[in-house]
């Protein structure tokens, strides 16, 4: 271990066992100084809302927290780059999924760590307290079981169910392409892209990006190529991105590819295969923490490539920081009963766009995490798209109202 790593690892234990403990904290939201007070918000006036609740359940998001409150949700089984720490060892990081949401997006959120590895215990443990929340944030849970999951959860809730590992991976990745694109003139429906990785962010970044109108994919997973008639190693969702091609290594699948996703492992795209790929490539090497090739390897061959990883001391960090706060502030601001492709591909568009507001270059495809015009861009996106295909409970109407407003939300939360 290098000794910026140790230093890294004890700053960070000081950092969580400062007091208080931990990163979250409950903060009221209404007066308790005197007894009036106490009487309103607890004991006997507490008993009004409780009561406009049972007539109508809607009256929740009124009277309650939440209609700004989200549940991070994790088994500890694939948790960053440390695999399956367990459900207790996974707190760490959803408190810090917990203050992400507030510090960008101006949402609540609670971590909830279920201790089970059985995919039907935890669906049901959530679907069980799920009513209490605006939103479920699933994280760090692995594939496949996390694809069942998502979608058992989403058809017991009628709020939105997200696995960030999936769908925010995705999203900023597909707002990184589209000006990938843009600067290399290539078209998406005529590109060739390989992705090294079959989990759960590979599967819906493949998911998204064929949404959004890319054609040729070639899916590589530890096996080597999955191809149409593979038996070994598959599942369902594999076999959606299972493809005629004689192609069975990702030596060979890779040459001609005009963009590479790498979703796998350190050093799995080599010199020599980038070689292979299309004039002016693009390249998402997206291991943690450190990626599939580094950006100095392939400038030292293909000075005219794009290059984005998922580490801040690189340009164009791939960081779903981008992605879920914001999303989930525009489907909790019109009470959507999901995320759905449309919203996605609207954060991805959005994403796209403000990257775009000040100048594209090969540095700079995706927005940085700390641009103070996401908050008033992506959730605005979000909601439209949401109240456009009918999953919003409350519409927007007065749209510039909601952009200008959108700052306070992270002021009072």
């Amino acid at each position: 271990m290098t000794e910026k790593k140790e230093l890294l690892q004890k700053e960070s234990l000081d950092l969580h066992a400062s007091f208080p403990c931990g990163k979250l904290a409950v903060v009221a939201t209404k007066p308790l100084e005197t007894q009036k007070d106490l009487s309103l918000a607890y004991s006997p006036g507490v008993a009004a809302p409780c009561l406009e609740i049972q007539k109508n359940p809607e009256e929740a998001f009124r009277y309650t927290a939440k209609s700004n409150l989200v549940a991070v949700v994790s088994n500890g089984t694939a948790v960053l780059g440390l695999g399956d720490i367990g459900a207790l060892a996974s707190k760490p990081v959803m408190e810090g999924k917990a203050v992400l949401f507030k510090r960008f997006a101006g949402v609540n959120a609670i971590d909830i760590e279920v201790n089970s590895k059985d995919p039907d215990k935890v669906i049901e443990t959530v679907a069980l307290i799920g009513d209490g929340f605006g939103g479920v944030n699933l994280e760090d849970i692995k594939a496949p079981e996390c694809f069942y999951i998502e979608k058992e959860i989403q058809k017991r809730l009628n709020v939105p169910v997200f696995h960030d590992d999936q769908h925010g991976t995705a999203v900023v990745v597909a707002a990184g392409l589209v000006n990938g694109l843009k600067l290399t003139g290539k078209k998406i429906e005529e590109i060739k892209l390989v992705v090294n990785g079959a989990g759960a962010a590979a599967i819906a970044c493949a998911t998204l990006l064929r949404s959004m109108g890319v054609q040729n994919i070639i899916m590589c997973d530890s096996k080597g190529v999955i191809y149409a008639g593979r038996q070994e190693g598959m599942n369902p969702f594999k076999e959606q991105f299972a493809v005629h091609t004689s192609d069975r290594t990702l030596d060979q699948a890779i040459e001609n590819a005009d963009v590479f996703l790498g979703l796998s492992v350190k050093g799995a795209l080599t010199v020599d295969m980038i070689k292979k790929m299309a004039p002016s490539p693009i390249i998402f090497a997206l291991a943690n923490p450190d990626p599939e090739i580094t950006p100095q390897e392939v400038f030292d061959v293909l000075p005219d490539a794009i290059v984005a990883t998922g580490r801040s001391d690189y340009p164009n960090q791939v960081n779903n920081v981008l992605g879920f706060p914001y999303i989930f502030r525009g489907a909790l601001d019109v009470r959507a009963s999901c995320i759905n492709e449309q919203m996605k591909q609207a954060a991805a568009s959005a994403l796209a766009e403000l990257a775009r507001m000040d100048g594209l270059s090969k540095d700079k495809i995706i927005p940085s995490p700390f641009d103070p015009r996401l908050i008033q861009t992506v959730p605005v996106a979000v909601a439209k798209a949401a109240c456009d295909c009918g999953v919003a409970g409350q519409p927007i109407c007065d749209w510039e109202a909601y952009r200008t407003g959108l700052g306070e939300k992270i002021k009072k939360g």
